[in-house]
């Protein structure tokens, strides 16, 4: 489950960053104030729908047009990168890649593998779920011009603008997704991206866009620790998320207050 779906069904997590980590790390970076958060934008054709999305949508496009696989036994060649803060090796070997996993040197250690490989639509999804809680998975395949995605390798720089300018056309250029546009890959953009905008969406429509943004107005900062790092990872956030859905001009808007 996307960590956008999960905050909107339990806005309150309870010890968010020893029980939900899959999305407490996507508030590391933040302190105090008003943040920028992902965007995504879906139009469609009568062929297909389009999925464009900023970091921290591209496992959630990846989803989607996977599922959207209609033969699961099919192998296809994915390409890309998978990012994370921590050793991930023993989740590699469990899933049975042979990813080569490689440690950073720098002062901020992270761990990165390149990958080129086959795999089917079953075993990619598992992979999508299993690297939700620590790792950024930024992949590319091409099965057909109604089956593919496109996402950047590298993860880029948090946005340092203000909410009131934020360029989301350019956000968006991160991660691309094609599916065929059907009444079942709808619902499934709908149930994954959409599920607390749903009931109202009408049936004819030609572009949505979703924009979250955050304001945090208070951070719990744990006891004993000392280690600066881990205190920036271990605090609880407190504030509010700000969910916007740009509807073909139209714009419905919605709050949470989240602990995170």
């Amino acid at each position: 489950m996307h960590f956008l779906r999960k905050l909107t069904e339990h806005p309150i997590l309870d010890e968010a960053a020893k029980n939900h980590q899959d999305v407490h790390r996507h508030f590391y970076r933040y302190s105090r104030g008003d943040f920028i958060g992902p965007a995504l934008k879906i139009s469609k054709t009568k062929a297909k729908f389009t999925l464009k999305g900023s970091h921290e949508y591209e496992d959630l496009i990846l989803e989607v047009i996977t599922k959207g696989i209609s033969n699961p036994s099919e192998n296809f060649e994915i390409k890309g990168s998978l990012i994370s803060g921590v050793n991930i090796g023993d989740i590699i070997n469990r899933l049975g890649f042979n990813w080569n996993l490689k440690e950073s040197t720098g002062k901020t250690k992270n761990f990165k593998a390149e990958i080129i490989d086959t795999i089917n639509k079953e075993s990619l999804l598992q992979s999508i779920e299993a690297f939700r809680e620590n790792s950024y998975l930024l992949l590319s395949f091409n099965l057909n011009p109604t089956c593919k995605v496109t996402t950047k390798k590298k993860i880029p720089q948090p946005s340092k603008k203000k909410v009131e300018d934020d360029d989301v056309n350019k956000r968006i250029q991160f991660c691309t997704g094609y599916i065929s546009n059907t009444e079942k890959n709808l619902n499934n953009i709908i149930e994954t991206a959409l599920y607390d905008f749903k009931s109202e969406i009408p049936k004819n429509w030609k572009t949505f866009t979703i924009f979250n943004n955050y304001k945090i107005s208070e951070i719990e900062i744990p006891k004993n620790i000392t280690n600066s790092k881990l205190l920036r990872i271990m605090a609880i956030r407190r504030g509010k998320l700000f969910r916007s859905l740009d509807l073909d001009g139209e714009i419905i808007e919605k709050q949470y207050q989240i602990v995170v």
